[in-house]
């Protein structure tokens, strides 16, 4: 396991005092989200199940033999755990690397907790050095691709991707991203967009940073 693993672990591991009995834990998606499905596993019995941002990681929740809920049907959730692409002290995030970020959007927002996990290279003073996830509706692409280029990003499709919704992924680069609320709201009002990966109107509640001292808890 790399040093980074190790510490994505380390995160997941101190989230797992998150998860109380009979809840429904609402769950992320990518490498650090999957280190908590493997560590939640361990205690499937005493959840009542979870409900998953992407059809991979409902995948791995049912390979544990943890039930997979429909949030419709189970919503609001106490708890929400996923990983970041990037965070800042002020609990704002970028995800969608992975993908998932309409979906982990609708989960987080339906939940009463939001815990984040990372590796603490993740933390980083202001958002924008990763590029910044959209979704997008397929018709809408170029319209969308012009806007970003106006508010100073360089968009570039994501080849070969397929979000879960059946849409594209437009990735910017090079966006300055000095007020992360006001600029969510501004990407979301663009005709076309489905969702943008700055978590910052629903940050994170709780900021759990595994790194090479241990753990740290920003909240």
């Amino acid at each position: 396991m790399s040093d980074s693993d190790t510490y994505k672990k380390a995160a997941a591991e101190a989230a797992l005092e998150y998860v109380k009995d009979d809840m429904v834990v609402g769950i992320g998606t990518g490498s650090t989200a999957n280190h908590f499905i493997d560590l939640l596993a361990a205690m499937k019995g005493r959840i009542e199940g979870a409900v998953a941002s992407s059809e991979v990681s409902a995948e791995r929740l049912r390979g544990h033999g943890i039930p997979v809920l429909d949030l419709n049907a189970v919503g609001p959730l106490p708890l929400y755990v996923d990983g970041a692409d990037e965070a800042t002290e002020h609990l704002h995030l970028i995800k969608g690397g992975g993908g998932a970020l309409t979906r982990e959007k609708i989960v987080a927002a339906a939940s009463e907790q939001f815990v984040c996990i990372a590796d603490e290279t993740k933390l980083v003073g202001q958002l924008g050095a990763f590029p910044l996830p959209v979704e997008v509706i397929p018709m809408a692409r170029s319209h969308v691709g012009r806007q970003m280029l106006k508010l100073g990003g360089q968009p570039e499709l994501r080849p070969g991707f397929t979000t879960d919704n059946g849409n594209l992924i437009l990735d910017v680069f090079n966006l300055e991203i000095l007020n992360p609320v006001e600029m969510e709201k501004q990407i979301n009002q663009i005709a076309g967009v489905v969702t943008v990966g700055i978590f910052a109107q629903r940050p994170a509640d709780v900021l759990i940073l595994g790194g090479p001292k241990g753990v740290r808890v920003l909240s």
